[in-house]
């Protein structure tokens, strides 16, 4: 690409299983031809802030524990209100991915919460945009979401694991992320750029 998108991954992992998904994220963001920041949210500064004002899509991920995101996530939400305050990041594009113990396990209250953070900052969110894997008799575990989410990318793996047990559905899943928002993002900074030379 020309000008490439630039997408920021703006994560919490815990244990190190978010960021298996997180780098698969990136991975699949740059095979797609994005310029990928990493930004570790738990310690924010002045250079992270700036990262991720600069992003034309920010992506954020945690795991998901006690029915939401890690509380280490939630600061950083919290910390967000004054771009909420002056629309910082109004019309970039987001998305999320999370992680749990449980197949189910409330993950999807995650996404959800990752979605209104990026809505309440007027942002545009973009889907997995896959239908569900594993879900019919002849499907398998090893299918693109798996777990049938829909919000963004999601991952288990039982709390007693490694992260590097973490299934390779789950991490194509995740690069599959990587990939949708990078083309959604620059299908909307042409289109934005077509307008503008009208």
């Amino acid at each position: 690409m020309e000008n490439p998108p630039t997408l920021a991954i703006a994560y919490h992992s815990g244990r190190g299983h978010t960021d298996v998904l997180a780098q698969a994220v990136r991975a699949g963001a740059e095979a797609a031809g994005a310029e990928v920041n990493m930004v570790t949210v738990e310690a924010m500064d002045d250079t992270k802030w700036e990262t991720l004002d600069a992003a034309d899509a920010i992506v954020f991920g945690a795991p998901t524990y006690m029915g939401s995101a890690s509380g280490q996530f939630h600061m950083f939400a919290a910390s967000t209100n004054k771009r909420w305050g002056r629309q910082a990041w109004k019309d970039k594009l987001g998305s999320g991915f999370t992680i749990g113990a449980c197949k189910a396990g409330d993950k999807d209250s995650t996404l959800g919460y990752f979605a209104t953070l990026g809505h309440q900052h007027g942002m545009i969110w973009v889907s997995l945009g896959l239908l569900p894997g594993w879900h019919l008799s002849h499907e398998s575990e090893n299918d693109l979401n798996r777990l049938g989410y829909f919000n963004g990318a999601a991952g288990t793996l039982p709390g007693d694991l490694p992260a590097d047990e973490i299934h390779k559905a789950d991490i194509a899943t995740a690069e599959h992320l990587g990939r949708r928002v990078t083309e959604q993002t620059a299908i909307y900074l042409a289109g934005r750029a077509a307008l503008a030379n009208r």
